[in-house]
């Protein structure tokens, strides 16, 4: 089983504290600017459908100071990200990346690595396009050169302004969950069965999705489907009641509920709880949710099997 402890990396302002704070503690973007910048390693725990931590660390540390125990942090590290500022020269950064990365793979060679090229909502597409390129270009030429050209590394282009930033991280919890394999089986038979176009089981408390079918993810439907949770969680924080655990984000104003709506495209959306932190959100044409009760039925098997799944949060 791959660890559970994320690290976020990168040099001063290229936005890790603001990821954090948009992702997992619902903070609007707009508020990150007064955010201060981080000065000493924090360690965040999120108790969700799996418990995890994120460690973030400040730019302006050295990591690969004696004071640091590199090796015992590295070794129980599942993913390492690292942010990048796409519209600041990042030759810097790229430099911090390439050693850092060199060094991780040495302690930790299964570790998951990640690189956000952030900050991309004011760019355009092609400069986006050309950005990541370049980036990735270099990196590969630099591993290459020092033995490492075979080291797994995945891009993602991101802004906490809009999905990207929820897509990229989905991305990265989904590598950290032993139990995705069977989860995504599990959605491929239910949409198969039920004539559901595409299904997402997202984490309720972030919006990031968890798993998805095997159809390609097409990023309009994923927001929509993410705007209809904060739709239920809005509705929910108004009428549903409080909690007295989780009583900032009322997560229990999911529990227990169904809800359908149906768009002007002759789609219906379905969201459906499948425990405290899992929801199920799906994509059906209308004329195939002429058959509810079926698919009720069968999303009365999936939610069974998916408990079943995480019963123990293992």
């Amino acid at each position: 089983m791959k660890p559970r402890r994320i690290i976020l990396m990168g040099l001063r302002r290229s936005g890790k504290s603001s990821i954090q704070k948009v992702v997992f503690y619902k903070m609007p973007p707009n508020e990150t600017l007064f955010l201060e910048s981080t000065a000493r390693l924090t360690q965040e725990h999120i108790s969700s459908f799996i418990d995890f931590s994120v460690w973030d660390f400040p730019g302006q540390v050295d990591v690969f100071d004696a004071a640091f125990d590199f090796e015992s942090i590295f070794i129980q590290v599942g993913a390492l990200i690292f942010v990048i500022d796409a519209q600041d020269d990042y030759l810097d950064a790229l430099a911090r990346l390439h050693v850092t990365v060199a060094r991780v793979v040495a302690i930790n060679p299964n570790i998951c690595i990640e690189v956000f090229i952030h900050k991309v909502d004011g760019l355009s597409d092609e400069f986006k396009i050309d950005t990541q390129r370049d980036i990735q270009q270099r990196t590969q030429d630099e591993l290459a050169d020092i033995g490492l050209e075979n080291v797994p590394i995945s891009f993602h282009l991101t802004s906490i302004f809009d999905h990207s930033i929820f897509e990229a991280f989905s991305r990265v919890i989904q590598k950290l969950i032993p139990q995705l394999p069977t989860l995504e089986n599990l959605l491929n038979i239910f949409c198969a069965n039920s004539l559901v176009e595409k299904a997402y089981v997202f984490d309720v408390l972030s919006k990031i999705y968890i798993a998805t079918d095997s159809s390609p993810v097409d990023v309009q439907s994923y927001e929509i489907c993410s705007d209809f949770i904060d739709v239920i969680l809005d509705i929910g924080s108004i009428y549903g009641c409080a909690h007295e655990k989780h009583s900032e984000r009322h997560p229990d104003a999911l529990d227990e509920t169904s809800s359908i709506i149906r768009l002007s495209n002759d789609l219906v959306l379905v969201l459906r709880e499948m425990n405290q932190y899992l929801a199920l959100v799906c994509i059906i044409r209308a004329d195939n949710f002429k058959k509810s009760g079926l698919i009720e039925y069968n999303v009365q098997c999936l939610q069974t099997a998916i408990q079943s799944l995480f019963s123990s949060k293992s």
